[in-house]
């Protein structure tokens, strides 16, 4: 970490983006962290805002240069239920987005981009139970391909044109500081909100799928993490397999029951199911944990009693 950085991230008023921005500014000073999306939002009253289309590849070439950027976070992105709605815009905006920020790091503009990937680049044929960091990767979703092409392009920058690029395969991400975007895995979040306004929540998944998640803090913990460690440690660069915990609907509805003793939950799975059955059940991150010392501070239960504590705030 240099004093001397200068990071923007694009897409940031999304669920990532939104606590990502707050924890750089309180590590990089608020004047180093430029937050940009595609519209102006609430950011732009707590420090520099810029509004980016991902897709324009001269207008990020503009604010990096105003703004003296040397770091870059493209979170920018359609999910994956959203993605399948709008496949070749999903595929556009997810592909050259990265094309743009990749080719201001190959030009030497920028130093060091962040871009994340996901557990949707595995597919039904991948082993589901800790599913390890090379496997069989055949993705059955627009933004899943998106992603494993994607790792592709960032591991052909990083051995052809020597790109600092570094990037994580989330699973799915729970938080309570804003909503969520549009993905398979948003149900972990919107329950707490339903169990706490209205007591009960229809949940778009069979009550014993199980997918790997993680809590927000020890997803922007991993991601400034990797891209605090020196260079010589990131030795994957593709993406790294990263592992909090899982669960099922049902496991989760139980321990919410412990706060909210009358919650109740009913299953009526939709078009989202069937990307959830092509999604691994847990995840072994052991190269994380060798490579820069990744490990999760929250499980199941410590992040159920801090959700439904802030959320009651």
């Amino acid at each position: 970490m240099r004093t001397s950085d200068k990071i923007l991230v694009i897409g940031s008023s999304g669920q990532i983006g939104t606590e990502l921005v707050q924890n750089l500014r309180e590590i990089y000073g608020i004047d180093n962290v430029v937050a940009s999306d595609v519209k102006i939002t609430d950011q732009a009253k707590e420090g520099p805002f810029e509004v980016i289309d991902v897709m324009n590849a001269q207008g990020i070439l503009e604010i990096v240069k105003r703004h003296k950027i040397n770091q870059v976070y493209l979170l920018a992105a359609l999910l994956s239920a959203t993605a399948e709605k709008m496949p070749k815009f999903a595929w556009d905006l997810n592909m050259q987005g990265l094309f743009n920020v990749l080719d201001l790091a190959k030009e030497k503009i920028v130093e060091k981009i962040y871009w994340p990937s996901s557990i949707a680049v595995f597919g039904p044929n991948t082993p589901s139970e800790n599913t390890p960091q090379f496997t069989i990767m055949e993705p059955s979703t627009v933004y899943g391909i998106s992603k494993q092409a994607g790792e592709r392009w960032c591991e052909y920058y990083f051995k052809k044109f020597g790109v600092d690029v570094r990037s994580l395969r989330y699973p799915g991400l729970i938080g309570w500081k804003s909503a969520p975007g549009g993905g398979t895995t948003d149900y972990a979040v919107h329950i707490f909100h339903e169990a706490l306004i209205s007591g009960s929540y229809e949940c778009f998944l069979s009550e014993n799928t199980t997918l790997p998640m993680m809590y927000m803090p020890d997803a922007i913990k991993a991601t400034i993490g990797i891209m605090q460690a020196d260079s010589d440690k990131v030795k994957i660069r593709s993406s790294y397999n990263l592992s909090g915990f899982s669960f099922s609907p049902k496991e989760i509805a139980l321990e919410i029951k412990k706060y909210v003793p009358n919650f109740s939950i009913s299953y009526k799975p939709d078009s989202r199911q069937q990307i959830a059955n092509s999604w691994p059940k847990s995840i072994d991150s052991i190269e994380a944990s060798k490579d820069w010392g990744w490990k999760p501070d929250y499980d199941l239960i410590s992040m159920t009693s801090d959700m439904i504590k802030n959320l009651k705030k």
